[in-house]
């Protein structure tokens, strides 16, 4: 599928050799013919691909700042990877660009138990961060389903959360410090160990910027001691609207589960097939509702969930009774995209999020939308936040139906900031949503943040052609002013 990226400097392109050249005094960890870096064409959105003249391979600090300050002065682009795993597109390499891997960058350097953090290199697996501390009864709380594969410093980049974010939050809230190198080759250090830092919250704001603001080399995280007890349970219903209200409601009671999860009829089938999760097969919609604290506490809230789940016509209901039967009730829910493989030769992951008592509305809105694009959909999504995932089931081998799926997701995210939602909860806007900021932001908000991209990349070398909207689909959906042929962007890539 033809991506539109910005347009690639041939002279950088035709200096390949002395460029390679250059970064092997830096660095002999250099990959640059057309067969080795074919693995690194694409991400996690495979129907997106390109190749960079060449991929390089730091394994230090020192190694990243050289390499990004001999591309400044050479004006290169440079695009991160991490694990590249994510699903929008983040990590889709330049024609014109050098892609920095930080595969290597893959140790956990620290476990501090009194201080209650990790401090660990960018590539280390989000699952690995929880199985290094597990042994004193510690954990790493967000943990999005590809926890197993992704990175640490993905997580940064994206803000990532997972099924437990409801209660313990985002990446953003339990990142405690990054080691970051700027474009110009400039080592920062922001947070630490601390639980707070004076002056602007620069972390906050390298959290979430996908890559455009530097390259992190370090990431301190918070670990939580496990609670007493850990208890899930598994309510299906005839009608996914059903479950929706379901989650709104134990909400509004006050209550905070560590995770809520919901799944609809194709998507329980496929991922019991896959996981022989033991889901009940006859309902719409399966909710996982998992409650954590003390015994007592734990007790008494399944009670009260599944209450407030037969008051929303819940037909069926089973709790677990074991550490080993709660792990299977999620074995499904953490196979979800994986399980899909069957349903169709493609899929693509929509992220957008929405609020809570939103739910059945846009789980309906999605439904139709399924029709009018006849295209088959498998929805999971992170219940508690509002966090949807629908699977857009399509073939990419079809120009027609690559379109329509593309058109399906737009709708659906157009579909979320109209009913006060956002574009994305965790996967990111890379190249994916691109084209929908101006859905959701007008000139000035847009500006602002290329205010803050300047600020920190002014030449633009940084993960350039990601996240900021080609101006002409703005232009043309009304969401951007143009004054006698100009506009208010000129930092913008023109396309």
């Amino acid at each position: 599928m033809p991506l539109k990226l910005p347009e690639a400097d041939t002279t950088i392109i035709q200096d390949k050799k002395n460029i390679v050249q250059d970064l092997f005094k830096i660095t002999k960890n250099i990959i640059h013919s057309d067969e080795e870096i074919k693995p690194y064409e694409t991400d996690g959105l495979s129907v997106y691909r390109q190749k960079p003249i060449a991929v390089v391979l730091p394994e230090t600090t020192e190694q990243v700042s050289k390499i990004l300050k001999y591309c400044h002065n050479k004006k290169i682009k440079v695009v991160p990877r991490g694990a590249g795993t994510g699903l929008s597109g983040g990590s889709i390499p330049l024609a014109d660009c050098i892609l920095m891997g930080m595969g290597k960058f893959n140790k956990i350097l620290e476990t501090d138990f009194d201080n209650r953090c990790v401090v660990a290199q960018p590539c280390v697996a989000n699952l690995a961060i929880t199985q290094a501390v597990q042994h004193r009864d510690f954990y790493y709380a967000p943990d999005p389903s590809s926890q197993l594969a992704c990175s640490i410093g993905g997580n940064v980049a994206e803000n990532s959360g997972g099924v437990h974010s409801l209660k313990y939050g985002t990446t953003t809230n339990n990142l405690m410090g990054v080691e970051m190198v700027l474009m110009d080759g400039t080592v920062l250090k922001l947070g630490g160990k601390h639980l707070d830092s004076e002056g602007y919250d620069f972390l906050g704001l390298v959290t979430g910027s996908e890559g455009l603001l530097g390259v992190v080399t370090e990431v301190t995280v918070r670990i939580l001691k496990k609670p007493e007890s850990v208890r899930a349970v598994l309510i299906g219903f005839d009608s996914i609207e059903d479950s929706g209200n379901c989650v709104a409601d134990i909400i509004a009671k006050g209550i905070v589960p560590a995770g809520m999860e919901i799944m609809d009829k194709p998507l329980i089938i496929a991922t019991d097939n896959y996981a022989k999760a033991g889901y009940p097969r006859d309902v719409e919609a399966l909710l996982i509702v998992e409650l954590d604290g003390t015994t007592s506490e734990v007790d008494t809230l399944i009670d009260k969930v599944l209450d407030i789940a037969k008051m929303n016509k819940a037909s069926y209901n089973r709790a677990s009774n074991s550490d080993e039967e709660r792990m299977r009730f999620w074995k499904g829910r953490k196979a979800a995209f994986t399980a899909c493989g069957v349903l169709a030769p493609d899929y693509i992951c929509m992220d957008g999020s929405i609020p809570r008592n939103k739910l059945a509305d846009v789980l309906s809105y999605i439904s139709k939308l399924s029709k009018k694009h006849k295209l088959d959909v498998a929805n999971c999504f992170h219940a508690g936040d509002g966090n949807l995932h629908p699977l857009i089931m399509f073939d990419s081998n079809d120009p027609v139906e690559m379109k329509k799926a593309e058109d399906f997701g737009a709708d659906i995210l157009k579909y979320c900031v109209k009913v006060g939602g956002v574009l994305s909860g965790e996967h990111g806007i890379g190249v994916e949503k691109r084209e929908l900021m101006c859905e959701m932001f007008n000139d000035n908000d847009i500006q602002q943040q290329l205010n803050i991209k300047n600020a920190f990349d002014s030449d633009n070398l940084l993960n350039p052609g990601k996240v900021f909207p080609i101006l002409h689909r703005c232009a043309e959906g009304g969401r951007m002013h143009i004054h006698k042929g100009k506009d208010k962007f000129p930092d913008l890539p023109r396309f």
